[in-house]
């Protein structure tokens, strides 16, 4: 995962990345239970709907009851410090539940199973089972010996999984917008992200099986899907690393021509990715969105800093003067795009102007939303072996609140001037204030809540916009057109 997708505030990530219980029913089972929790980015989210998948064939089915589980799983992310916590508070919580049913079993997947698989499951002794993200095909097999006697753990590495073939169970879905998983891994090395340690080298899916998959959803009712990767735009399919072509017999498929392949499997399906690298946003991916009506007019990219400086340090592969040339290239080739980013205050060595130009390059961009961090040094990265962690928590957490009051003020008023247009919105669901309300989002991925009428969930209507809160529009279904 990049740093796009280190922990976001709990206000601006989907309830079902916190750590709920994400459930599916009707499935035939052996009598077994399994209660799975998603931490971190929407790539955990994916990832545990591979694992229902591989359980699901081994007998077991969801539940949303943590006390009727035969099986506890915590897919976690190993980002951010405080995610560790979050978790680490969980597994104390089941491991007193062991007490009274000493059949229970528990596990941890993904980032922190790598990285701290000894103190969980020797030192603390937290967990039965310890499976890395390669790994998820093994967990039934890891089952049997924790119910053998025996701890479990599977945390290698691998340069070719990408469970190109297994179907995903769509866990807690709407049954209107799903998640495509397209590659796996990082080659970024950012110095501040354990990811490439956690998740090994970058290996692109198979571009027929993304396309089928698309196909599938798409027939059994989605209407959108986002196409995620910890960079999906170096996604690359019949390409090693050094840029050769690997069977002349084969296309090259980089993510412009991936995309548009899944675009055009139904001009009613719609598309979203997660999440870009700057220094891999192509003007072929830009002209690709321009092209096609359903690919969303949003683009996450993550900037880090405002200074070349404080790039450089973070190993971010580009300076300020090069992403203000990529941002110069969404807004000429799509001028009605969406931009949202990631922010780290108080990297290690940060002066008070470095952080000023920060704040500077968020005037000049005035992003519609941003995810914003104070640096956490997590173990094993570079920023960990190369540089001191010097600048003071207060004064991180003075400069999050500049960073966040001003990104605050751009977004309202990049809300506001959505107020008096139309917009063709997917209805996603019922809004979650009011049983008389649908809401969905734009192409530009701002949430729009309206009365119901006589729209149906999944379907395409066009809304008016008469008014907004900070972050929500509010509006009305119309006969008029759209006109984004």
């Amino acid at each position: 995962m990049s740093a796009s997708q280190t922990e976001p505030s709990k206000e601006l990530l989907d309830e079902s990345l916190q750590g709920s219980p994400t459930v599916v029913s009707g499935i035939p089972s052996n009598g077994k239970k399994l209660y799975l929790e998603s931490y971190g980015c929407q790539m955990n989210f994916s990832d545990s709907e591979i694992v229902a998948s591989i359980l699901n064939e081994a007998g077991f089915s969801t539940t949303r009851e943590e006390d009727e589980a035969d099986l506890i799983l915590l897919n976690t992310c190993a980002i951010r410090e405080n995610a560790e916590q979050r978790v680490r508070t969980r597994l104390r919580q089941f491991k007193q539940a062991k007490k009274h049913r000493p059949q229970l079993v528990v596990g941890v997947l993904g980032c922190m199973a790598e990285r701290l698989k000894e103190s969980l499951l020797e030192q603390e002794k937290l967990v039965d089972l310890v499976v890395g993200p390669d790994a998820y095909r093994d967990i039934p097999n890891l089952v049997d010996q924790v119910q053998g006697g025996q701890k479990a753990v599977n945390v290698l590495l691998s340069r070719e999984e990408t469970y190109a073939e297994i179907s995903p169970v769509r866990l807690d879905s709407n049954g209107v917008t799903a998640f495509i998983s397209i590659m796996r891994g990082c080659d970024n090395m950012c110095s501040f992200c354990v990811v490439p340690f956690t998740r090994g080298r970058e290996r692109s899916r198979d571009p027929e099986s993304i396309v089928k998959e698309a196909h599938e959803l798409f027939e059994a009712g989605y209407r959108e899907v986002t196409l995620l990767g910890q960079n999906v735009d170096s996604y690359k399919w019949n390409i090693d690393n050094k840029g050769q072509i690997k069977n002349p017999d084969e296309p090259v498929v980089r993510f412009a021509q991936l995309m548009e392949r899944v675009a055009q499997v139904n001009p009613d399906l719609r598309i979203r990715f997660s999440t870009s690298h700057p220094k891999d946003m192509t003007d072929d991916v830009l002209h690709v969105m321009a092209k096609h009506e359903n690919i969303c007019k949003y683009i996450h990219l993550p900037v880090q800093s405002g200074n070349s400086e404080v790039l450089k340090r973070m190993n971010r592969g580009y300076t300020r003067d090069w992403y203000m040339e990529r941002i110069d290239s969404i807004r000429n080739i799509m001028p009605d795009c969406a931009i949202s980013t990631d922010i780290i205050a108080g990297f290690c060595g940060e002066t008070d102007e470095e952080h000023q130009d920060t704040l500077s390059l968020m005037e000049e961009v005035k992003y519609e939303m941003a995810y914003m961090f104070q640096y956490s040094e997590r173990p094993r990265t570079l920023a960990q072996r190369k540089y001191e962690n010097d600048v003071p928590d207060n004064v991180k957490s003075r400069r999050l609140q500049e960073i966040i009051a001003l990104q605050q003020l751009h977004g309202a008023n990049r809300t506001k001037e959505m107020v008096g247009r139309t917009y063709r919105v997917l209805v996603e669901g019922t809004s979650k204030k009011s049983a008389d309300q649908y809401f969905g989002r734009t192409t530009h991925n701002t949430v729009i809540v309206f009365p119901k009428e006589d729209a149906k969930q999944g379907t395409y209507v066009n809304v008016y916009v008469h008014d907004c809160t900070k972050v929500t529009l509010l509006g009305n279904i119309t006969q008029e057109p759209a006109e984004a």
